[in-house]
């Protein structure tokens, strides 16, 4: 039926989107950056809307795609992440002249596979969604080619991407050949596991490892402080928020699905990486004179964060990897969309002596950097502050009291970085010698979102969070 199509209608608006920026650019030989900007943020904006006011009559569409709540939640989120990434992304783009259709076309593609990727039911819609979404981000990386930096962390993210995508698809193929099964509540549900179990087991533990590289979960989280330090400020918060996750969309899914036969085999790995992902990321941090590296570090651990609260799928953890992903989104685009506004036109602002006086000269965009990182610690009356209550909390409930002391503990280590930067911007006697151009109106915009958001989620996060139970009841029931 044609009202069945309602489920897919964020994904045709993105799909559809991208190829209309494509030929405006194409066949307007002036390209107006202000023109294709406004696209993006209609077709964005249009896919946003209809994930919150249309409610699909179907919850599936042809048994690849989730239009249930959850699905919907994270295409509000995720489009979410591309307006505001798009926002941050306007003056910085135009003053360095990578702001064609390319640029904008690529941020609508990456946002269509990200949809793909947190609402795929199907393996073959999860694959093609995440190569989408790769693809994309290999190109936006190196989006200045004639910077040398951002095209050799194209060639690193690139290359751990292959491997990456290796792994998830000799995974994929090794669950279809035991199983014979391409849906994935099927193909990782109980009575397949009992008697396929070891083929089951290894198709699923070689996923794992693909999700792994792809959200920097330790050992496989090398390539990113040296692919987020050469990417583009803007491009980096886009990478860092809306791919992971997307991820991680996914792979609660997978946990709430597996059955328990399957997900207990697995749990102690997933233990271990969490602590491993914690500590590395936070101590790693400690050491950082470059903000882009310290703060790729500190996304590392905070994938730890988001992972012991998934162990905990099985009590009450679901609910919990759902906001720490928004409350995670909001505090990464703040931080990284500030060092790009805060930049010259010749390269991005890393050195953490950079920062001195900046908090005076430009407080406005500082002060959501300051916000950001008070977040990041988990401070409260920020967003960051109940993301990490409600994710311990979810630890403790379903008895990983050790995973929790273990993740407090790394959390307090991560207020000295956090602060040190703080310091920085507002304590230093020295002042900055660069002088950053002006944020600009939708810099300046951006900023504005985040910040209320950091505060509204912190101070007020009882509706969301309610919200939130109710999707995962329905996702379970």
């Amino acid at each position: 039926m044609l009202s069945d199509w309602i489920v897919i209608l964020p994904q045709i608006i993105l799909g559809m989107g991208g190829f209309l920026i494509l030929c405006v650019g194409a066949f307007w030989r002036r390209r107006p950056s202000g023109v294709l900007f406004g696209m993006t943020l209609l077709f964005a904006l249009a896919s946003c809307i209809v994930g919150v006011v249309l409610k699909p009559p179907v919850e599936t569409f042809v048994s690849m795609l989730d239009g249930s709540g959850y699905a919907r939640f994270f295409t509000v989120l995720l489009t979410l992440i591309a307006i505001i990434s798009v926002f941050f992304a306007y003056h910085y783009a135009k003053l360095r002249q990578f702001s064609g259709d390319e640029f904008y076309a690529l941020i609508i593609f990456a946002t269509l596979g990200m949809l793909l990727t947190s609402s795929a039911i199907h393996w073959v819609v999860f694959f093609l969604g995440l190569e989408l979404l790769s693809i994309s981000l290999y190109i936006l990386i190196a989006i200045r080619k004639g910077d040398q930096s951002s095209n050799e962390a194209a060639l690193k993210y690139f290359i751990m991407g292959a491997v990456a995508s290796a792994f998830l698809t000799f995974g994929i193929a090794i669950l279809y050949a035991v199983t014979g099964k391409m849906n994935i509540a099927q193909s990782l549900g109980s009575d397949v596991v009992v008697s396929n179990s070891m083929g089951v087991l290894l198709g699923f533990g070689l996923i794992l490892v693909g999700i792994g590289f792809k959200v920097s979960l330790v050992p496989f989280h090398l390539w990113t402080p040296d692919v987020y330090q050469g990417t583009p400020a803007p491009i980096t918060a886009f990478l860092s928020t809306g791919s992971k996750v997307a991820l991680f969309a996914a792979f609660l899914r997978f946990a709430m699905v597996a059955s328990d036969g399957l997900w207990v085999y697995f749990m102690p790995v997933l233990w271990v990486t969490a602590v491993l992902t914690m500590v590395v990321g936070n101590v790693t941090a400690l050491t950082q004179i470059h903000l882009k590296r310290l703060l790729a570090y500190s996304s590392i651990a905070h994938m730890g964060y988001m992972l012991m609260a998934l162990l905990a799928v099985k009590v009450n953890g679901a609910s919990a990897v759902m906001f720490y992903s928004a409350v995670y989104a909001l505090m990464d685009l703040g931080a990284f969309g500030t060092v790009g506004l805060l930049s010259a036109k010749e390269a991005d602002i890393d050195q953490l002596d950079s920062f001195a006086g900046l908090g005076y000269s430009h407080p406005w965009v500082s002060g959501l950097l300051a916000v950001s990182l008070f977040s990041l610690a988990g401070l409260p009356p920020t967003a960051g502050f109940v993301g990490k209550f409600v994710v311990f909390r979810a630890a403790l409930q379903a008895n990983f009291i050790i995973l929790a002391v273990i993740g407090i503990l790394t959390a307090i280590v991560s207020v000295y970085f956090y602060l040190k930067v703080i310091v920085i911007l507002y304590m230093s006697a020295e002042e900055s010698a660069a002088a950053p151009p002006r944020a600009g109106f939708c810099g300046d915009l951006a900023c504005g979102v985040v910040l209320v958001l950091l505060f509204w989620l912190g101070i007020f996060p009882a509706s969301t969070l309610e919200t939130i139970s109710k999707i995962v009841s329905l996702f379970t029931a």
